[in-house]
């Protein structure tokens, strides 16, 4: 049996603004599916990702605290066209890299770090088309 790796879910504290914020960086939602009245699981995918989504966001009813997001945590990782008019799109909405754009190794992509509205961190890479 191959194996595929369906989808990522976040815990988040507010349904509105984690979804604002992922349609920023050019997800989109593909469904919104209540779990029995204990929460909320909002899918989201970006174009040309097929019909699976790639994120799923959870928001559990009955929580008041944010998550801790732990040590093991690294990030998720999008590629995108055009680096800089990302970030100028992403900053119209207060949207800031942790820090400016750079590279890794000579000749590698250009990439930065944003965070999502419950710290989550998103690495954006600099894909040509």
């Amino acid at each position: 049996m191959a194996a595929s790796l369906i989808h990522t879910c976040y815990r988040i504290m507010d349904i509105d603004r984690s979804v604002a914020f992922y349609r920023a960086l050019g997800f989109e939602e593909t469904g919104r599916h209540p779990i029995r009245d204990e929460a909320i699981n909002v899918f989201m995918n970006l174009p040309g990702d097929g019909e699976e989504p790639k994120l799923e966001l959870t928001w559990n009813k009955d929580r008041d605290e944010p998550y801790e997001i732990g040590t093991g945590y690294g990030h998720i990782a999008v590629a995108i066209g055009e680096l800089d008019a990302t970030l100028a799109a992403l900053a119209e909405q207060g949207i800031e890299p942790e820090r400016p754009p750079y590279t890794v190794r000579e000749g590698g992509s250009r990439l930065c770090f944003v965070r999502d509205p419950d710290g989550y961190r998103i690495e954006l890479i600099e894909r040509g088309d």
